[in-house]
């Protein structure tokens, strides 16, 4: 006998199967429905380096306290938590008024980087960018550490 959770958990399992099934080569739909697509332009993690050491580029690692303590942060990066309440005004405080000014994100692995990325945009930045392959890697590229970028400790 079919209960009502064993046809709830098959139709879940053909959804997800569908999604991976029906996605395009190096795309993963299922990861690409529970993330959000971020309208910055995106930016390799060598790249966001390079823009950073040559001083055309604040690059602000978005992620929690205890993630920099267990990571490091990218070597010149911003450690800004985007779970402040003033984070926008931080941001703000830290670049400058100029809107024009070149800001990137990064987190992890590219979901949260997205997302304040998308809303930095809506708050009237307009030269946003994204590292979306994260301190980790993800579908983007290998990842900050994996690429052996250098780091920063963090400290308390």
């Amino acid at each position: 006998m079919l209960t009502r959770r064993t046809l709830l958990l098959s139709a879940a399992g053909v959804g997800v199967v569908g999604l991976a099934a029906a996605s395009e080569p190096g795309k993963n739909l299922f990861y690409a429905a529970i993330t959000e697509e971020s309208s910055s332009t995106i930016l390799s993690a060598p790249e966001a380096l390079a823009r950073v050491e040559a001083g055309t580029l604040t690059l602000v690692d978005v992620r929690r306290p205890d993630e920099w303590q267990r990571t490091g942060s990218p070597r010149g990066a911003l450690q800004l938590d985007l779970r402040r309440d003033d984070f926008l005004e931080a941001l703000r405080a830290e670049v400058g008024p100029d809107p024009m000014a070149p800001v990137a994100t990064i987190c992890m692995r590219g979901v949260r980087s997205a997302k304040v990325a998308n809303q930095m945009l809506q708050a009237g930045f307009q030269n946003v960018f994204d590292v979306s392959e994260g301190m980790l890697g993800s579908s983007a590229g290998p990842g900050w550490l994996k690429r052996g970028l250098p780091i920063v400790d963090y400290q308390v």
